[in-house]
C-alpha cells in the first residue's frame, strides 16, 4: 500500500488530512491536470489521487514532495509534511509526545509490559497485533509509528533525564515470541548505556511494594510543573492535581528505592537474556 488509510477516528486528524487534500486538488486543477494525468506524473494511480484529495488517505512525504515538484509549488506543498506527519498519529499519542518533548525529567513504572519508550518496533507491533477486538493492519501501522516517534525523546538536546522501573515479569513474558523478547532485552541493555537513562528492575519476590496501585508516569516540565500520566484498558488521563502528583511522586520514589539498583538491574537483565 502506497498510502495510509485513516485508521482511527480522530476528528482533528481528519480535518488536517481533509484540508491537505483540498489544497492538493486546488493546486492540481490550477495546473490544468486531470487526476489520471497527475497520478502518472507523480507515480501514483488515479484512484489514489482521488482518495488523497478526498481526505480518505494520508499522503506520505514522498507523495507531497513529488506533488510539489510537478505542480511547481516551490515548497508550499512540501511544507505540509510536518502537519501530515503529526496527523498520522492518534491524538492521545500526539498529546503525550508534546508533553514528553517539553519535559526535563521523566519517570515511569511499568508492571504489565515494557514501557513504550523502551520498546523495539517488533515488540510494539506484537502488542498491538494481539489486542482484542483486533485492530486492522492500518490501525496497527499508525499506532506503531506513533509510539516509535515518541522515542525521539532519547536524542533530545539538552538530554532529558529518563528513569524506568520495570517489573521482573515484563522481562520474562515472551510477547511476540522468544526472539522478539531476546531482541527487546538486548535493546534495554543498549539504552541503559546512555548516561541520561536509568533502568531498574522490581523483583517479583519483593515483599514490600509501593506500586500495587498500577503503572504510572511522571513528567517534570520546563516551566517547573509536574504532570502524571495514567493509561488503562480503554482510556488514559493526564493528572495535574497537586495532591495527586505528590502521591505519585512519593510512590515512585519509594519504588525506585525498593527496586534493584541500575547496576544490579543490568546484571539481572543480562541473566534473563542468557536464559531466554
Amino acid at each position: 500500500m502506497n498510502e495510509e488509510d485513516l485508521g482511527l477516528e480522530d476528528d482533528d486528524s481528519r480535518a488536517v488530512i481533509a484540508a491537505v487534500g483540498r489544497q492538493l486538488k486546488l493546486w492540481r486543477e490550477s495546473a490544468n491536470l486531470k487526476p489520471a494525468e497527475f497520478g502518472t506524473a507523480i507515480g501514483y494511480g488515479e484512484n489514489l489521487v482521488y482518495k488523497v484529495e478526498a481526505g480518505k488517505r494520508i499522503p506520505r512525504p514522498e507523495y507531497l514532495d513529488r506533488a510539489d515538484e510537478i505542480l511547481g509549488a516551490n515548497g508550499k506543498i512540501a511544507a505540509m509534511k510536518q502537519d501530515v506527519a503529526e496527523a498520522r498519529y492518534p491524538k492521545k499519542v500526539r498529546d503525550l509526545a508534546r508533553l514528553e518533548a517539553n519535559a526535563v525529567e521523566l519517570g515511569a513504572y511499568g508492571n504489565h509490559n515494557i514501557h513504550g519508550l523502551l520498546q523495539t518496533e517488533e515488540y510494539t507491533r506484537a502488542l498491538y497485533a494481539m489486542r482484542r477486538p483486533s485492530y486492522t493492519e492500518d490501525q496497527i501501522e499508525r499506532l506503531v509509528a506513533g509510539r516509535l516517534a515518541r522515542q525521539h525523546i532519547f536524542a533530545g538536546t539538552p538530554p532529558i533525564m529518563l528513569t524506568f522501573v520495570q517489573e521482573e515479569v515484563t522481562l520474562k513474558r515472551p510477547l511476540g515470541g522468544r526472539m522478539v523478547l531476546r531482541r527487546q532485552l538486548e535493546h534495554l541493555l543498549e539504552v541503559a548505556q546512555l548516561r541520561h537513562v536509568e533502568i531498574q528492575v522490581m523483583p517479583t519476590d519483593c515483599e514490600d511494594h509501593a506500586g500495587m496501585g498500577g503503572e504510572l508516569q511522571l513528567l517534570k516540565l520546563k516551566d517547573g510543573a509536574t504532570v502524571g500520566h495514567w493509561e488503562g484498558q480503554l482510556s488514559n488521563r493526564l493528572i495535574s492535581d497537586l495532591r495527586e502528583i505528590q502521591i505519585l511522586e512519593l510512590r515512585y520514589g519509594i519504588l525506585r528505592a525498593q527496586a534493584l539498583t541500575p547496576r544490579e538491574s543490568m546484571a539481572f537483565i543480562e541473566k534473563v537474556l542468557g536464559e531466554t
